[in-house]
């Protein structure tokens, strides 16, 4: 018995080193990154709390409702993040064995089996699922669409693909017309939230472009294909056509919508100046820096998020 679950087990990268293995449910929180929460729901939660803000803006929410139904995204988005991080090491373990940053990550160790983090997805899945079918049928069939197929098919683009930042752009802000459909279920056609969603499409694209920047000598190695290898020493001026999509798709969404000064001095005007500053100072030959400039557009957030809600309560109250 002993001989056999030898013979399949992976082999361990740091077999024989003094680092004791983490017990079974801090490995399960790590495979689901939560031991680095917020930084990967925030950047999830973002666009859906953006899309339902600017969708329930003609209704009469009070704050407190406004303020329940964005804890509810907000767990939502958690629990998506989760379950999209536990699939990407399932089907990249072989992968994360070469990548010097990601070595150690439980699956890639072979702290924990395939078997044991497939039943611990579905689970996860399960759960917002659960979640998800509380909502109108529209933002239902909407979500469904963000998990299969964008989530679950996106660990493969890197194989396929040099843009799997764009697949993930879809993935990572299919929750902005989700929520958006949340209060107006008959928006399926609405052109800001299209353009919108667009947009922040553009804005994963420049910051998960900067994570990727991480590991371009790695992936070279391991034959994983990135936009940061794609766009070369090109990164900073390509990625600043990006980040300048995404500021106008924020124009035109409040255009569309009526936004008024306060949403246009602090979401757009706050959006551009943050993302100015992360392509004028970023350092693409530092993992440092490439992950704190990663980080940040979780920061990002709020920024248009006040814009919205300060537009929103200016002009009523």
């Amino acid at each position: 018995m002993t001989s056999s679950a030898t013979e399949n087990r992976p082999l361990l990268k740091n077999e024989g080193s003094s680092s004791p293995v983490p017990p079974k449910w801090q490995l399960y929180w790590q495979l689901a990154r939560m031991h680095k929460f917020p930084t990967g729901s925030m950047v999830l939660f973002w666009p859906s709390a953006w899309g339902f803000l600017l969708s329930a803006r003609n209704t009469d929410l009070s704050p407190a409702q406004i303020a329940s139904y964005l804890g509810f995204l907000f767990v939502g988005c958690t629990l998506l993040h989760c379950a999209a991080c536990t699939i990407n090491d399932i089907c990249d373990r072989d992968f994360d064995r070469q990548v010097e940053r990601t070595k150690n990550r439980p699956l890639a160790a072979g702290h924990i089996s395939v078997w044991g983090a497939t039943v611990f997805l579905i689970i996860q899945v399960a759960a917002f699922f659960a979640m998800l079918s509380v909502v109108n049928r529209n933002a239902f069939l909407c979500g469904t669409f963000g998990v299969i197929p964008l989530h679950a098919l996106y660990p493969l683009m890197k194989r396929w693909t040099w843009w799997p930042q764009a697949w993930l752009g879809l993935a990572m802000n299919w929750g902005l017309p989700t929520a958006w459909l949340i209060v107006s279920p008959d928006d399926i056609k609405s052109a800001p939230m299209w353009v919108l969603t667009g947009g922040t499409l553009c804005w994963t694209i420049v910051y998960d472009t900067i994570y990727a920047c991480q590991d371009r000598k790695d992936d070279v190695k391991a034959g994983v294909k990135s936009t940061a290898l794609l766009f070369g020493s090109w990164v900073k001026e390509i990625l600043a056509v990006f980040a300048a999509g995404f500021v106008g798709s924020l124009i035109y969404a409040g255009i569309a919508t009526g936004q008024g000064i306060p949403y246009y001095v602090v979401a757009v005007g706050g959006c551009a100046g943050h993302l100015s500053w992360q392509l004028l100072t970023l350092d693409v030959d530092s993992t440092e820096d490439c992950w704190k400039k990663f980080q940040s557009n979780g920061n990002l957030g709020y920024v248009v998020a006040g814009g919205i809600l300060l537009d929103h309560y200016t002009r009523h109250f």
